[in-house]
């Protein structure tokens, strides 16, 4: 079986284009989705109207959480554009949203870890920055769920990675169709950031008996998505869409 992983969309129509383009040129069974569909310096309601009817196997991001649950005076830009420019069908789309869901047979996808969208897996973050979890502390974040799976598939921090656990597990981060790169503040400062343009995502297979994952990066017009971006005041978008790395100053 031969799966196309996207996430971290963020409102990006033409990454997400590009990437769907590119997917369905390399024959795969089943395309799934990881969350972080439309908050962002783009369109977020145009994406939301392409992505519902292909009806793909989606899990709710944290960003889906944060549009639903925080009051609209309290959001950040990204989540007010989105919640701005949505529909009441939109919102009814992000509310059915699972956390978790099983896609294929031994096969679990989620957001950020199974239990909690808003918690990165197969990264840690510490006075230092940013940096590569080991595979005990992603055995930790998994607890009850770290074994029993072929494939996990998780997103939420932009960054395209794999760790096969001692469990035979391969846990897979596709990268961010929408978005390379971004900073926060929490645990502490930190950037996450791909270093180049471009719409990640990725495909695993079993077909050698266990499953394997490849990482693609599509090019499509990020100077116009780039563009977009600065029409709406987000120049921060802009330097990520063009460069994949975050603002000079932010």
């Amino acid at each position: 079986m031969r799966i196309a992983v996207v996430s971290d969309i963020h409102g990006n129509l033409r990454a997400l284009d590009a990437v769907l383009a590119d997917s369905a040129s390399r024959s795969v069974d089943l395309t799934v989705n990881l969350g972080d569909l439309l908050s962002g310096g783009l369109h977020p309601a145009e994406t939301a109207d392409r992505l519902i009817p292909l009806a793909l196997p989606t899990v709710r991001g944290n960003h889906e959480h944060q549009v639903l649950t925080i009051p609209r005076e309290l959001m950040g830009l990204s989540d007010g554009r989105a919640r701005d420019t949505m529909t009441a069908e939109h919102l009814r789309w992000f509310a059915s949203l699972p956390l978790a869901c099983e896609p294929a047979p031994g096969v679990l996808m989620f957001h950020g870890t199974p239990n909690d969208d808003a918690t990165y897996l197969l990264e840690s973050v510490d006075t230092d920055g940013a940096r590569a979890a080991t595979a005990d502390e992603v055995v930790e974040r998994l607890g009850e769920w770290s074994s029993g799976w072929g494939l996990m598939l998780c997103g939420h921090t932009h960054i395209p990675r794999s760790l096969r656990l001692d469990s035979g597990t391969l846990v897979v981060n596709p990268g961010s169709v929408g978005w390379p790169a971004y900073d926060d503040d929490e645990p502490f400062p930190h950037v996450m950031e791909a270093g180049s343009p471009g719409a990640r995502y990725a495909i695993v297979e079993d077909t050698s008996g266990q499953w394997e994952a490849a990482f693609y990066t599509v090019h499509y017009d990020w100077e116009a998505a780039a563009r977009d971006a600065e029409g709406l005041n987000r120049p921060d978008v802009a330097c990520a869409l063009r460069t994949g790395r975050v603002m000079a100053g932010r």
